[in-house]
């Protein structure tokens, strides 16, 4: 369990990282809080912030889920896999928003292998 909560504090400390760009850009900009409008730079940093905190609760309550179930080293491996995918997602929507599939691809797949791993791992407990 030790490798999921490695992964668990990465994540958080991911999602603090994409907050203070999102900072740094309101003050580039001069974008006032509680403001989410402004230069298409600033709304690129808050949408992958965003989307990223829309995200974090399913990926890290479902890789604890599949590592209780299942297996700790599996779900550390697919926490890190959409761990790396949200920065490879950054990247490519700072650059051009069309271009994030693959990073959002990553992500969406380990999680959904997370939640559906769990779901599996919670019935087959069951039975």
């Amino acid at each position: 369990m030790e490798y999921v909560a490695i992964v668990t504090a990465l994540l958080f400390l991911q999602v603090m990282f994409f907050a203070f760009q999102v900072g740094k850009m309101r003050g580039k900009h001069g974008v006032k809080a509680p403001s989410v409008d402004g230069p298409e730079e600033f709304l690129r940093a808050h949408r992958v912030h965003q989307n990223t905190l829309e995200q974090l609760t399913i990926v890290v309550v479902s890789m604890w889920m599949f590592a209780y179930l299942l297996s700790p080293t599996i779900a550390a491996a697919l926490g890190l896999v959409f761990f790396i995918g949200r920065f490879v997602y950054r990247a490519e929507y700072l650059a051009d928003p069309s271009s994030r599939a693959p990073g959002f691809i990553a992500g969406y797949l380990s999680t959904a292998v997370l939640v559906l791993g769990s779901l599996g791992g919670g019935i087959w407990a069951l039975v």
